[in-house]
């Protein structure tokens, strides 16, 4: 806990691929494994049509809501035939980042099936970013389980899911986790990079980028080191270069932010606003059951994030509270709230803290495991059977 509090950590590198590494991928294999169950299980259990007597593919189950989007991206491009904003039927596409559709297609080259590619894609990035992770909770907590313990809590949270699924999550960790281990070793070059990859994946990147940049100027102290200041720029060149091509396509230097009100009501209001209408949405009893309770995950989202937030500040770990507070101003200040719950997934310090806080208490793991995790094959079950969207 004195590393965690104070922010020193350890200059020793691990080896290459150690031990303890490969405890972290055999608890991401296990669970991985146990998610292909439930999706077989959903596949039988949930088909769409009540009365067949065959199921669906178990690979279908998982081409669910910001999959198709992804799909038709890596297919069919941004803008196929002339299609656009203001088009009939427009899907408001260009609010995904390139990143993830890049890679699916390139993926596609050799793997015939795009949603194998996808789901392939998601399986190896995952991979990188448990190791990852793993890697800096031994930094942070230099005892031999923190590792497994922070990627266990990660592996069992509620929207575990998404990490297994066509989507950005695990591909955005795969770099952005890195990036935070590449930060943590003073290496810049390398951290800017990553990060720059994190960029290209989601708006996130410029939230680790902008962690970065504070870890680098309450690190750094010789001079000769701010030399490598310029990489931590980089970042910004994916998000610059994907608004360039959306205007050259529409005319419109904010096409990005327009796609995402006219698609996901992202305009902004006050906190306070957001958080009341998103409260009235999950207990005013206006929407259907499932949309209601996924507003309540919402909420509860948003509350753990808050304190989350506040214990890095009363830590001192600006680097990290940046990243949290950015990221809860960006989702707390849209019409009603949405996907906070499958941002926490992103949200490293607060699986490194649950790591240090379950070994200060025991029972903290207990109460996780048993009263938080079942949320995680709840939750599963409502995406893979397409009854909620995360």
């Amino acid at each position: 806990m004195t590393a965690l509090k104070t922010g020193r950590f350890a200059s020793v590198r691990p080896p290459r691929f150690s031990p303890a590494d490969r405890a972290v991928l055999q608890l991401y294999l296990l669970t991985r494994v146990g998610l292909w169950v439930i999706a077989y299980a959903s596949a039988w259990m949930f088909a769409p049509d009540g009365e067949a007597k065959h199921a669906p593919s178990v690979l279908e189950v998982w081409e669910r809501w910001d999959w198709v989007h992804y799909l038709h991206i890596a297919k069919d491009g941004y803008f196929p035939s002339g299609a656009g904003p203001g088009t009939e039927g427009w899907d408001n596409r260009e609010a995904f980042f390139p990143g993830f559709p890049m890679a699916l297609r390139a993926v596609h080259v050799v793997v015939p099936s795009w949603t194998a590619s996808g789901l392939l894609i998601s399986f190896v990035a995952g991979a990188v970013a448990v190791v990852a992770l793993g890697r800096i909770a031994r930094l942070e907590i230099p005892t031999a389980d923190s590792g497994e313990r922070a990627v266990r809590f990660l592996l069992l949270s509620p929207c575990a899911v998404f990490l297994a699924a066509g989507y950005t999550e695990a591909l955005f960790l795969a770099f952005a986790l890195p990036a935070w281990l590449a930060a943590r070793r003073a290496d810049w070059r390398l951290a800017g990079l990553l990060a720059c990859g994190a960029a290209t994946v989601r708006v996130s990147g410029l939230f680790v980028a902008a962690a970065l940049a504070v870890q680098f100027a309450v690190t750094v102290r010789a001079h000769r080191a701010w030399r490598s200041a310029p990489w931590l720029l980089l970042p910004a060149v994916p998000p610059l270069a994907y608004t360039w091509y959306l205007q050259a396509h529409t005319g419109d230097w904010f096409a990005w932010k327009h796609a995402e009100v006219r698609g996901w009501y992202r305009d902004f209001h006050a906190p306070w606003e957001s958080w009341r209408t998103t409260w009235q949405a999950a207990f005013d009893h206006g929407y259907p059951t499932t949309y209601a309770a996924e507003w309540q995950l919402e909420l509860l989202g948003m509350v753990v994030g808050l304190v989350l937030l506040g214990v890095l500040l009363a830590r001192r770990r600006w680097a990290e509270a940046t990243y949290v507070g950015l990221t809860l101003w960006a989702l707390g200040t849209s019409y009603w709230y949405m996907s906070i719950p499958r941002a926490t997934l992103l949200w490293w310090p607060l699986w490194i803290g649950l790591a240090a806080w379950s070994m200060r208490r025991p029972m903290v793991t207990h109460v996780y495991l048993f009263a938080v995790a079942p949320l995680a094959t709840v939750t599963a079950v409502a995406f893979l059977s397409g009854r909620w969207a995360g």
